[in-house]
């Protein structure tokens, strides 16, 4: 089994999907890697020696911020952006969407489930 960056690779997925399950590391970058490093697209991840893990592993290291790291420069941009309060910081901390996409309709991943909020009854006229 591969065990690269903290994380357990799927072994019968071939390496440029393998790589992928790394936060951090996408499809072009993992073809960058396999290419850095000699190793074919379609070879499967519990078909690589020790040698080839021994080369992604530190091209990866040496070229790549990756899973834990990566995850804390994010979060430490986002709060940088809370602390100083713009535009994108207060999009944050409400819990809407930062991009500038629309919010009367959509955006219910960041916004969450639907709060019902009741109507204004009409005044009956006699």
């Amino acid at each position: 089994m591969a065990r690269i960056a903290g994380i357990d690779l799927p072994k019968n997925k071939r390496g440029e999907i393998g790589l992928t399950y790394i936060f951090g590391i996408g499809r072009s970058t993992a073809q960058y890697i396999l290419d850095k490093a000699a190793i074919s697209y379609d070879k499967k991840v519990n078909e690589w020696n020790d040698d080839e893990q021994t080369a992604i592993r530190n091209i990866i290291n040496a070229e790549f911020k990756v899973e834990g790291a990566l995850r804390s420069e994010v979060s430490m941009s986002i709060k940088r952006l809370l602390d100083i309060a713009c535009y994108r910081g207060l999009r944050h901390r409400k819990g809407l969407p930062v991009r500038g996409q629309r919010t009367k309709t959509n955006s219910r991943t960041r916004k969450g489930k639907r709060k019902t909020v009741a109507g204004k009854k009409k005044v009956a006229k006699k």
